[in-house]
């Protein structure tokens, strides 16, 4: 595996890891005490938006095993259609995985207004949204994230 996939790889598993451990500390009162945190404080929306960088890394990963580099302006929206140009529609890769890129896309902008003007993106998850609302999609985020990244995983190390 190339060195730059390795990174990338590891800068997913460095963000679902952190996801997770932010989901724990939030459902977990005696965490909250260790670290002197408000036990009505959550990390819901970071675990959604780290859970969503897993996944944009793993997608980098793979896309550089077909030499793709991605650059800025709109390095996410470019990540996206570049992986689902070459691995989804060309059939190498089950569509669900899109989906669940797709679904993390939608999460991350909502919460941190990665696409201001995708305003169809909009809805569930808004600032406005008291954080203790996000624990359901914030658990869904790291399961999706897990998924995407094992399969990807996967693909590459074949």
């Amino acid at each position: 595996m190339d060195s730059a996939v390795k990174i990338y790889i590891q800068r997913a598993l460095n963000e679902i890891s952190a996801a997770k451990l932010l989901f724990e500390v939030s459902n977990n009162k005696d965490k909250k005490e260790d670290f002197n945190i408000e036990e009505e404080t959550t990390f819901y929306s970071a675990v959604i938006s780290h859970s969503y960088y897993s996944i944009f890394y793993t997608a980098k990963a793979i896309l550089l095993t077909k030499n793709i580099k991605i650059f800025s302006p709109e390095v996410h929206k470019k990540t996206y259609s570049a992986f689902k140009e070459q691995f989804v529609d060309s059939g190498v890769l089950d569509i669900e995985l899109l989906n669940i890129y797709k679904k993390m896309i939608i999460r991350a902008d909502e919460l941190l207004q990665i696409f201001k003007d995708e305003k169809w993106k909009r809805g569930h998850f808004t600032y406005q949204t008291i954080p203790q609302a996000n624990k359901d999609p914030a658990n869904q985020s790291i399961q999706n994230a897990t998924t995407f990244l094992k399969n990807i995983r996967t693909i590459i190390e074949k």
